[in-house]
C-alpha cells in the first residue's frame, strides 16, 4: 500500500517543494541568462579578439578552403554554410559579422578581403 499525505494524494518522494517568490526568482534568471548572454556572444573572447560568430565564419571559409590564393567566393554560399552547419540562429548577425570581418576600419587587420 502507498502512504497518503494529509490532503488524500499520493506522498512524493524526494526535495520537498520550496515556496518562492515569482519576481525574485525571475530577477535571479535572467540576471544569470544576461551575463551568460553577454559573456558567451557579445563579449570578443580575450584569446584573439574574435566573438564566437567571427570565428564560426573563418572555419566555415577554412573549411571550403577559401584562401588567399583562391578566387572570390559569393557571400551567400559562406553563410549559408555557418547557418546550416554552426549557427543556426538566422542570416542578419552572419552576414553583418562577416562584412565587419572585411572592413578596414573596424578591426586592426582585416581577416577577409572583400570584393565588390
Amino acid at each position: 500500500m502507498t502512504a497518503r499525505s494529509a490532503r488524500g494524494g499520493p506522498e512524493r518522494e524526494g526535495p520537498e517543494i520550496q515556496p518562492v517568490e515569482l519576481k525574485d526568482a525571475l530577477g535571479e534568471r535572467y540576471l544569470a541568462y544576461a551575463l551568460s548572454t553577454i559573456t558567451a556572444r557579445s563579449l570578443p573572447d580575450v584569446r584573439d579578439g574574435l566573438k564566437p560568430v567571427q570565428r564560426r565564419l573563418l572555419y566555415a571559409m577554412m573549411q571550403l578552403r577559401l584562401d588567399p590564393a583562391s578566387g572570390y567566393k559569393k557571400c551567400a554560399r559562406v553563410v549559408g554554410d555557418v547557418i546550416g552547419k554552426f549557427h543556426p540562429h538566422g542570416d542578419v548577425a552572419v552576414y553583418d559579422a562577416l562584412v565587419r570581418l572585411a572592413q578596414q576600419f573596424s578591426q586592426r587587420y582585416p581577416l577577409v578581403d572583400g570584393q565588390g
